[in-house]
């Protein structure tokens, strides 16, 4: 903050002192042959002003130095990992015209990492099911961070991004667990009758960020289940009665209802459903799915 005290109904003119405020790396670790930005904001600098940013190692020999200028009071360029960075790096960011200077936190440089075999515990997932992520790791010590990404997958590349779980590198490892819940409508699904593509079901996959290393999972499929009930005119359940479940992507599945005039099918596509008894026409027919 600023303090100026003078004496009212007069002009006067009051020049602010230039500073960086803050210098810093778009990354907390980093590998050779990885790219990391380097941002720098300053307070009161005009448009065009030259800065230089300085790179060194730990001990603060010089490794390079980048040239560049400040527009809207910030910095922004792409600093290349040579193998030149060992152990850490930090960089100093100067405004020569304005006698500042200011030092970013250390990069952390890490042996060139690889993500390997990025699995889930399982193929499909019901509602309420704790899915296994992980991956195998190369190059990269315990207590590295790693970041989880969970997408829904969509057919046109613009996937749904679903949550992002923090983890470290254990045991030359990434793993995690995620509770899987599908939270939209199952009767917003087009199926294979509606939609020319074809039956589309819900898969999902996740991505390990370690660094600027990445690795993208196989698909994990949403299946559902149905139960279902059959009665008389009165109310009293009908036994051993066939059924056939029109399944969204066009397929049927058969069974008979136990002798309580009820079944469970599980292991179902998502979706809308119709429901056939063909041997009771004109009795009630009920099925629901698990809540939500």
């Amino acid at each position: 903050m600023l303090d100026y005290m003078e004496s009212t109904d007069a002009v006067y003119k009051v020049k602010l002192p230039s500073a960086i405020e803050q210098a810093w790396w778009g990354s907390r670790q980093a590998s050779v042959g990885d790219e990391v930005s380097i941002e720098v904001s300053t307070l009161f600098v005009s448009d065009g002003s030259e800065i230089k940013i300085h790179v060194n190692d730990k001990s603060g020999k010089r490794l390079d130095e980048i040239a560049g200028k400040v527009y809207a009071n910030r910095f922004k360029g792409v600093y290349p990992i040579t193998d030149k960075a060992e152990d850490a790096i930090y960089f100093e960011a100067e405004l020569g015209k304005h006698n500042v200077k200011k030092k970013s936190e250390e990069l952390r440089i890490i042996p060139p990492v690889k993500i390997n075999n990025p699995k889930w515990s399982q193929a499909t997932a019901q509602r309420g099911d704790i899915l296994g992520i992980g991956a195998d790791i190369e190059g990269a010590p315990d207590g590295t961070e790693a970041l989880i990404e969970i997408y829904e997958q969509d057919a046109d590349g613009a996937h749904d991004f679903i949550t992002k779980i923090p983890t470290l590198v254990k045991n030359q490892r990434v793993e995690a667990q995620w509770q899987f819940q599908y939270v939209d409508d199952t009767d917003d699904i087009p199926t294979a009758e509606e939609d020319e593509r074809g039956y589309n079901p819900p898969e999902y996959f996740f991505k390990i960020i370690i660094g600027c290393a990445e690795a993208r999972s196989g698909l994990l499929q949403f299946r559902d289940w149905v139960e279902i009930e059959l009665k008389d005119e009165d109310g009293n359940p009908m036994a051993n009665q066939d059924y056939v479940v029109h399944l969204p992507d066009g397929k049927e599945k058969k069974g008979k209802l136990d002798g309580q005039g009820r079944a469970v099918e599980r292991d179902l596509p998502p979706g809308r459903y119709r429901l056939e008894f063909p041997k009771a026409k004109g009795l009630l027919g009920s099925a629901k799915e698990p809540k939500k």
